[in-house]
């Protein structure tokens, strides 16, 4: 018998040994990715001190297209960028949380660039 795979286990898997490498500090957080099938969500974490400093969602009420295409993505990035801007944060570390690098993942992470945020 055929088992099928769990994928959200294997995202989970590589999302912890990424975290093993990459830690967010106060100078430079981590701007990290949750997606769902319906909404796309961004945190900018400091994770020296455990504090999410901005966040940034489909599920918000000013939000009122649909949350899980790459425009939505895009718009979320760019929110989170001018977010970011507002409280000083320029340059912080991407991740992607598991994921691959494509589709609304890529689009956040532009979308975060174009607002003006360094990788």
């Amino acid at each position: 018998m055929v088992s099928k795979k769990d994928s959200n286990k294997a995202r989970l898997k590589r999302h912890k040994r990424v975290r093993g490498k990459i830690s967010g500090t106060a100078q430079c957080p981590r701007l990290d990715v949750y997606r769902s099938a319906k909404n796309i969500y961004a945190q900018v974490i400091d994770d020296v001190a455990g504090v999410t400093l901005v966040s940034a969602s489909t599920i918000e009420k000013d939000f009122t297209e649909y949350g899980g295409n790459k425009d939505a993505a895009k718009k979320v990035g760019l929110l989170v960028a001018e977010r970011c801007k507002a409280k000083g944060i320029e340059n912080v570390v991407f991740d992607r949380g598991g994921y691959l690098y494509h589709g609304r993942v890529k689009e956040l992470a532009e979308g975060a660039r174009e607002g003006g945020l360094q990788f």
